[in-house]
């Protein structure tokens, strides 16, 4: 038998599995859905959103053009990328998964950047944004407030790190294929290329609007259903212990390095879910450097989650998905490498004594009134954006149709 045979044996006996496990426990089901829907609802939608929408319209504005010129001394001798990949990671790093991914798939159909250049760039683009590092995981769930230097540093550098390394994928590939053209420098013709991007877009402002809400909810409406099914996913392999039995044999492997026992579980659950991995380590009975280690690794690898949901948004380019997974496993383990060295210099056992309602409060305090509302009323925002996608939307099939007859 072939491999091709054999995997279409593994996948189709893996989708009766899930179905059956479906049919058996349909309340876990309902209730694993309803979880990940209320994530998606609440947090994912109104935080990405806003990124979305903002990068969709600063490419029609031509910003990208703008950063392109002014970064290019920078990405393209250290990344091998043109410098509109600057433009890519700052997103990517404010905004967090998977929006590295989207804007490197913008710029590729904009023909901005080739394919290899694609693979190099979304290999190291795709980041945890630093407000899920230090609230949710920090003291969210570790209540402890100096754990998100330590893996904010540990993620960010060994991201770096991943760049520098796969600057190196396709340096074989012909010369004539790489996309070396060089824009000059300066912020004259930064503007100059900026100016002459918006005119070649040519869409007044009210269109531009409306494309970005709609492209940007048609992505985040793809981002919510894997949301979702993973999150049923991860409640079927508990109902069918198929997740404790991994951790058993990953328990082997963490007594060969003196890792406990108990964060096996936590990683495999990472390995799918990166917030509930987290979580679960964060309960682990184990050290706080363990455990800050085993978080690191979880969330470089980012999880099948949010894996498949690039693997989506790359899926109609042709840009490779298996360099992505080489380096969301190379960003783990130097993610992790990089929280052991630097875990006896930045982790502060006074800050840690900290409760982790002071902290919040303090944080609160500081967010005013108008950043209290705003989480407060996060999903009000998220269904106004649907109901405006959801108009613009038929707006434009009426236009199409005015226009046809």
């Amino acid at each position: 038998m072939n491999k091709a045979y054999i995997k279409s044996v593994v996948m189709a006996a893996s989708a009766i599995i899930i179905a059956f496990s479906i049919i058996i426990y349909p309340k876990e089901t309902y209730m694993a859905s309803v979880n990940g829907l209320k994530l998606w609802w609440d947090v994912v939608f109104p935080s990405l959103m806003p990124f979305f929408i903002l990068s969709e319209v600063l490419m029609g504005f031509g910003v990208v053009h703008l950063i392109g010129v002014l970064f290019e001394p920078l990405m393209r001798p250290l990344f091998r990328v043109p410098g509109s990949g600057g433009f890519v990671w700052a997103m990517g790093i404010s905004s967090g998964f998977p929006a590295g991914a989207k804007l490197t798939a913008r710029l590729w159909h904009q023909k901005q950047i080739t394919t290899v250049e694609a693979e190099r760039l979304v290999s190291f683009t795709n980041c945890s944004n630093p407000l899920f590092m230090f609230s949710a995981i920090a003291v969210g769930f570790f209540h402890n407030a100096a754990i998100g230097i330590i893996l904010a540093v540990s993620h960010y550098v060994g991201n770096i790190f991943v760049g520098l390394i796969m600057r190196f994928h396709g340096i074989k590939q012909n010369p004539k294929q790489q996309n070396d053209i060089y824009r000059g420098k300066g912020i004259k013709n930064a503007i100059k290329h900026m100016h002459e991007a918006r005119l070649a877009d040519n869409r007044p402002i009210g269109q531009l609007l409306g494309d970005a809400v709609q492209q940007s909810t048609k992505t985040l409406l793809m981002i919510g259903g894997f949301i979702i099914l993973f999150s049923v996913l991860s409640r079927m392999m508990d109902l069918l212990h198929i997740a404790e039995l991994l951790s058993k044999l990953i328990s082997y492997i963490f007594l060969l390095f003196s890792l406990s026992e108990t964060l096996s579980l936590p990683l495999i659950k990472g390995l799918f879910e990166i917030t509930l991995g987290s979580n679960l380590t964060s309960l682990a009975q184990s050290s706080i450097l363990q455990q800050a280690t085993i978080t690191s690794f979880i969330l470089a690898f980012s999880g099948l989650s949010v894996q498949a949901q690039v693997a989506s948004i790359l899926a109609d380019t042709d840009i490779k998905f298996s360099p992505f997974f080489f380096a969301r496993i190379l960003h783990g383990f130097l993610s992790a490498a990089i929280c052991v060295l630097v875990f006896p210099y930045l982790y502060n056992v006074k800050s840690s004594a900290l409760p982790a309602y002071a902290f919040i409060q303090e944080k609160s305090e500081s967010l005013g009134t108008f950043g209290i509302m705003a989480l407060s009323y996060s999903h009000y925002v998220t269904l106004v954006s649907l109901l405006l996608s959801i108009f613009l939307w038929n707006r434009n099939v009426m236009k199409k149709n005015s226009l046809r007859f």
